[in-house]
Parts: C-alpha cells; sequence; structure tokens
C-alpha cells in the first residue's frame, strides 16, 4: 500500500470516527508489508485495536461516572477479616447474575466492619468484568440530589435518568436523621427501582429499626418489603475491621522488637 493510498485510507477511519485504526494504520501497513499479513490479517489488527481502545474507554468513563470511592477495590479488600460466609459468597456475587435478576444487596452491620469496602469493591469488578453501569452515592448526598430535583421540578427527569443505571450503591443508610419530607422521596426512589434495576445498600440498622429512618413505621414496612422481596442480605458481624487491622500491626510490631 503506497504513502498516498494510506493516508486516503486513514482520512476515511477518521470520517468513519474510528480513531484508533486511523492513529495506528501507517504502523500496522508497515508491519503488514514486513511480515507478508495478508489483508484480512491486516484488517482484523486494525479492527481489534479500534474495539480494545474503544473498551478502554468506555471502562474509564464507566469508573468514572460511578463515583466509586478512590481506593475500595476488590486487591485492597482485607477478605481474611470479612465473615466467613460472605468470603464465600463472593466468587458468585463477582458473576453478577444478582444484577441480571434485578436482586438487592443489603449488607448489614456496625461501624469498621467493612460494609462500604466490600460493595465499592463488588461494583468497581463489575463495572470491568461486565460494564455495567454504576452510581455509587452516600444516602445523604442522594437525598440531597432527590431534594433538589423535587425544588427545581424535574424530580420525574431524575428518576428516569437514575432507573437507568445497572447497579445504585446506596451506602451508610442509617446514619443521619433525616426529616420525613426526604425520606418520602427516598422511598419513591427505592419504589422506581423496584423489580426494575438493584440496589446494593449498606446501613448500620437492620430492619425492625428502620422505622427510626423512614419517620414513619408504615412506610419502612413498605421500603422494606419491596427491598427483602429480591435480596441478597450479608450480614458484617464480628470485631471491628480497623480493629484488627490495628491488632495484627500492632503484633508485627511487637514481634520485630523481640527479634531485635
Amino acid at each position: 500500500m503506497s504513502l498516498n493510498s494510506t493516508e486516503t485510507v486513514k482520512l476515511y477511519l477518521k470520517n468513519f470516527r474510528l480513531p484508533a485504526m486511523a492513529a495506528t494504520v501507517d504502523e500496522m501497513v508497515r508491519k503488514a508489508e514486513t511480515e507478508a499479513w495478508s489483508y484480512s490479517r491486516l484488517l482484523q489488527t486494525l479492527c481489534e485495536t479500534e474495539y480494545q481502545q474503544r473498551k478502554n474507554r468506555k471502562l474509564e468513563r464507566l469508573i468514572r461516572q460511578s463515583r466509586l470511592p478512590e481506593g475500595k477495590t476488590l486487591a485492597t479488600l482485607n477478605e481474611e477479616f470479612m465473615p466467613l460466609k460472605i468470603r464465600r459468597m463472593l466468587p458468585t456475587l463477582l458473576e453478577g447474575s444478582f444484577v441480571e435478576r434485578g436482586e438487592n444487596i443489603l449488607a448489614f452491620g456496625l461501624p469498621g466492619r467493612g460494609k462500604t469496602h466490600f460493595l465499592a469493591a463488588l461494583a468497581h469488578e463489575l463495572i470491568i468484568s461486565r460494564q455495567y453501569s454504576v452510581l455509587f452515592m452516600p444516602t445523604f448526598k442522594l437525598i440531597q440530589m432527590l431534594l433538589r430535583a423535587k425544588n427545581e421540578n424535574r424530580l420525574d427527569r431524575e428518576l428516569n435518568r437514575m432507573a437507568k443505571i445497572d447497579l445504585v450503591v446506596v451506602d451508610d443508610l442509617g446514619y443521619v436523621q433525616y426529616k420525613r419530607e426526604e425520606m418520602e422521596l427516598f422511598f419513591t426512589f427505592l419504589a422506581e427501582r423496584y423489580e426494575r434495576k438493584p440496589l446494593m445498600i449498606s446501613s448500620n440498622l437492620v430492619f425492625s429499626q428502620w422505622g427510626n429512618i423512614f419517620q414513619d413505621e408504615m412506610t419502612a414496612m413498605a421500603a422494606v418489603d419491596r427491598l427483602v422481596h429480591h435480596s441478597i442480605i450479608l450480614e458484617f458481624d464480628g470485631e471491628s475491621i480497623r480493629n484488627k487491622v490495628a491488632q495484627k500491626r500492632n503484633n508485627l510490631n511487637d514481634t520485630e522488637e523481640v527479634m531485635n
């Protein structure tokens, strides 16, 4: 392929919005000529380059838009400190079939038990492996967003936008007391997701205490009914992971002092 024809192909690729192919066509043509590639192999290699770069850009966009907390990934998750039952469930959850089934994941436990890190790490892996769209929001930020949308007469539009997200992670439900109007908005959000798209929720309060969250027992019962209907419940019991990590660090320091 001559230089002029390569430049012409490059222009076509740019017009067809194939930037990765356009950027690498010169290099690939030279390599094809040197190694005597067939035309089909050259075309396949160019297509594979475009596909991979598009996939990488999509993953970067999904991770950026997810608002997942930085650093809370599977690589930094202290699985050894997690309850045995949850460790055994993790490989199945990483397959992501619960998302396709519309099953919620409800994580309960006192502060410091690793709920947030676990859900964030799981969501991060599902973005990478399944390219799911994810949104991570602390409860107070979610309620603020819904309240602002209501005050600006665009609540329906906001709920429709969020309904398109494959998986929404609502963190720290129950840590802050909200007004009844705010929790009614939160219930509306739950109702919109019900049997359509799943949620992952972390909370320090068990279901019997949710009346305090919603400021109304009937609303709390209705919320629990919708969430539990299709759900996987994870109980993060035991000692605080922060305490376990600190204790392990102290034990290592003590061992080093003895050896020295």
